[in-house]
C-alpha cells in the first residue's frame, strides 16, 4: 500500500489505531478540495462539504457500510445516505398481533348455607330462602363443582416500560480508512 497500488477513494479496514500514510479515517472529516482534486472528483459532496473549498469523507464511525440500491423486498437507499438507529423503542403497531389464553376456574358451592361471601363460594338457592326479612343464603361454605367455561374479553395494562433497547448486531470494531492517493479508477 505504497500509495500507488490502490485506487483513489478505495476504502479498507485496518486493525490498528492510525491511518497509514496516504490514507485518512472514514470519520466524516472535511478535506480541502484544492489539495485533493482526484478524491473530490470521485466523491463530490456525496458525504457533505460545501463543494467550493471542501468536501467530506464518508463517516463510518459506529456504522456499517452497505451497497446502495434496492434488494428484493427491501427499501431503496442512495449512495451516501445514512440509515438505521443505535437503539429502538418498539411501538404497539410494530408488535405482531397475538393473543393470550386464559383459563378461568371458579369453584361453586352446593346448597346455600350462609349469607356472607367471606371464605365461601357462589351457591344454588331457592327463591323462598329469604324469609321474614332475613338475608337470603346465597353462598356455600363447601364446594362441589366448577362454574362452566365462558368466553370473555380481557384487557391489560401496557407492559414493557416503553424504554429503548440496543439495536446493534454483534460487532467487532476496526478502523475504516479511505485512500487519498493512488490510481484513478477507470470506468468499465
Amino acid at each position: 500500500m505504497s500509495g500507488t497500488n490502490q485506487f483513489v477513494a478505495e476504502i479498507c479496514m485496518f486493525p490498528f489505531n492510525f491511518a497509514p500514510k496516504g490514507w485518512a479515517w472514514c470519520d466524516g472529516q472535511l478535506l480541502s478540495l484544492s489539495q485533493n482534486t482526484a478524491l473530490f472528483a470521485l466523491l463530490g459532496t456525496t458525504y457533505g462539504g460545501n463543494g467550493f473549498s471542501n468536501f467530506a469523507l464518508p463517516d463510518l464511525k459506529g456504522r456499517l457500510p452497505m451497497h446502495p440500491g434496492q434488494g428484493p423486498g427491501l427499501s431503496l437507499h442512495d449512495l451516501g445516505e445514512m440509515g438505521g438507529q443505535a437503539s429502538v423503542t418498539l411501538l404497539e403497531s410494530e408488535i405482531p398481533n397475538h393473543s393470550h389464553n386464559v383459563d378461568i376456574n371458579i369453584p361453586v358451592g352446593g346448597t346455600a348455607d350462609t349469607d356472607s361471601p367471606l371464605n365461601a363460594y357462589p351457591a344454588t338457592f331457592e327463591v323462598g330462602d329469604q324469609i321474614n326479612g332475613k338475608p337470603a343464603a346465597l353462598y356455600s361454605s363447601t364446594t362441589d363443582g366448577n362454574l362452566g367455561s365462558f368466553n370473555s374479553q380481557i384487557s391489560s395494562n401496557p407492559a414493557g416500560g416503553g424504554q429503548p433497547h440496543n439495536n446493534m448486531q454483534p460487532t467487532l470494531f476496526v478502523y475504516y480508512c479511505i485512500a487519498l492517493q493512488g490510481v484513478f479508477p477507470p470506468r468499465t
